[in-house]
């Protein structure tokens, strides 16, 4: 039997995941440049929450449509905002290209599953393994980059150009997916 606060718990996860961004932006500029255990503890919290909200939801089978379009919001939402500041802290132009194609990469995707929808096919393009792998990628490469120790930097820019190449991988997937709907149009 499903309790009220059982439904909730992966709908409050996901609101959490975006309460948490503004208490990591603030942490991240005031830790500065030195190492950043706030804020890289605020975006495991973020990160731990993307993995544990959909799991839950489809384990206890409580997911609802407004979770299903909140929880990937939210995901961009936190990879975006870490991503700018990444740039804007680190100046380094391959990190700069490597987070310019994965926000391009979520901003298509999600037009592209928008657009799906309303032919009444969004489940051609729906979350694959790849899109989590990309997405676990992504999250780890971003973490050790935020918590900016010595050897967390070097680790996390090669995690960050390795998630960026699965970000196009997986693109080429929904793409391929809906090919037949775009060929169309």
């Amino acid at each position: 039997m499903q309790t009220p606060f059982k439904n909730q718990v992966p709908m409050l996860l996901t609101w959490l995941r975006i309460a948490l961004i503004p208490a990591f932006v603030f942490a991240f500029y005031w830790e500065g440049t030195g190492e950043r255990w706030w804020a890289a503890g605020f975006f495991t919290v973020a990160a731990i929450t993307d993995l544990l909200d959909g799991w839950l939801a489809r384990r206890w089978q409580v997911q609802s449509a407004l979770g299903a379009f909140l929880d990937p919001v939210a995901d961009k939402l936190m990879v975006s905002a870490a991503l700018l500041l990444l740039v804007q802290s680190l100046g380094n132009w391959w990190v700069t290209l490597a987070a310019m194609i994965i926000i391009m990469r979520e901003i298509s995707v999600s037009a592209l599953r928008e657009w799906m929808a309303e032919l009444q096919a969004r489940a051609a393009v729906s979350v694959s393994w790849l899109g989590k792998l990309k997405t676990f990628g992504q999250l780890v490469a971003i973490g050790m980059l935020i918590w900016n120790l010595s050897w967390s930097k070097g680790v996390g820019e090669w995690l960050l150009y390795i998630a960026a190449i699965l970000t196009v991988w997986s693109m080429v997937h929904y793409v391929r997916a809906a090919w037949p709907w775009l060929v169309k149009e």
